[in-house]
């Protein structure tokens, strides 16, 4: 077998096994558009627009089935899951490519929590049984970097992060630092064995998850997955909320506007059919080109994609 022999056959094999896993769940395939007249509002992604010959807008190549695979489910779909091409621009590197897979599914009944189960009996079922852990947001911002994120000022979050990171821009947000400290120290901080699931996000990066108080400090339904460093997966404890989410993506449109990126327009059709009534659900969105790149033991995506 040849090298891209190898490569059709290790992605058909592992297609293979995730529409198996769904079956055996009874969870159902579907397929959205990937071409839709609306993209996310969220001021950290960009989505590519498509233009006629004339230049005419003719709609949003897909970040993600989110949107169209929760009009399904508000229609009465039942579970669901998507394998596809999605395409998010300015995303290159050894982790990151402008068109990539996705599998994403929903549950309904579930929170977040017994979706994060599945998350890890999938995993297991396609690279073998690993530990895994579950720890909170919170706890790791304390244990790694001795910062509480639920209580610091900006203004002090701001020396930290330049304390521990270097030079920083000026303009740069609450998230922004919360951010950038996640990604450049604590996911380095992860076992490169272990599948760590964090959840208990910040309200401010809920996006389109249920929130909850304990504590006295409202946290995110929301949670990652990483086998090392490598996020593989990102899942929310779905709102149903169609006025609250309307507040989130003008909120985000806000933010676009402070970081000098262009509004997005709100996908009104969307809200309409959270109006109209989303079934308690946990969904998640999981890179299937990083599975495949541990498949394979290789650390550049390039290496498994055609």
């Amino acid at each position: 077998m040849n090298e891209i022999q190898g490569k059709i056959q290790s992605r058909n094999n592992l297609f293979r096994q995730i529409r198996e896993f769904f079956h055996h769940r009874n969870v159902l395939e579907v397929d959205t558009p990937l071409l839709r007249d609306f993209s996310v509002t969220d001021p950290y992604m960009s989505a590519l627009s498509v233009l006629s010959p004339s230049g005419k807008q003719q709609g949003y190549l897909q970040t993600s089935p989110e949107y169209a695979m929760k009009k399904l489910l508000c229609a009465g779909s039942g579970d669901i899951y998507q394998l596809s091409k999605m395409f998010r621009a300015d995303e290159r590197g050894n982790q990151h490519a402008v068109e990539f897979t996705m599998l994403e599914w929903y549950r309904l009944g579930f929170d977040h929590f017994q979706l994060m189960q599945e998350v890890c009996d999938f995993i297991q079922e396609i690279l073998g049984k690993k530990e895994s852990v579950i720890v909170s947001y919170r706890d790791l911002f304390i244990a790694v970097l001795a910062i509480d994120p639920f209580d610091i000022s900006l203004t002090n979050l701001s020396k930290k992060a330049r304390s521990i990171l270097g030079e920083l821009p000026d303009n740069l947000l609450f998230d922004n630092y919360l951010t950038l400290l996640f990604s450049e120290k604590i996911e380095a901080s992860f076992s490169p064995h272990v599948l760590t699931l964090v959840h208990g996000y910040p309200e401010s990066q809920a996006s389109l998850a249920k929130t909850r108080t304990e504590n006295n400090r409202i946290t995110a339904d929301r949670f990652e997955v990483y086998l090392g460093g490598l996020e593989l997966a990102n899942g929310f404890n779905e709102l149903m909320d169609a006025d609250l989410q309307k507040r989130r993506f003008e909120e985000d449109n806000l933010i676009r506007s402070k970081l000098g990126v262009q509004p997005i327009a709100i996908d009104a059709g969307f809200l309409r059919s959270l109006k109209d009534g989303l079934p308690d659900c946990a969904g998640v969105a999981l890179g299937v080109d990083r599975l495949l790149m541990l498949v394979n033991q290789v650390d550049d995506i390039n290496q498994v994609i055609f």
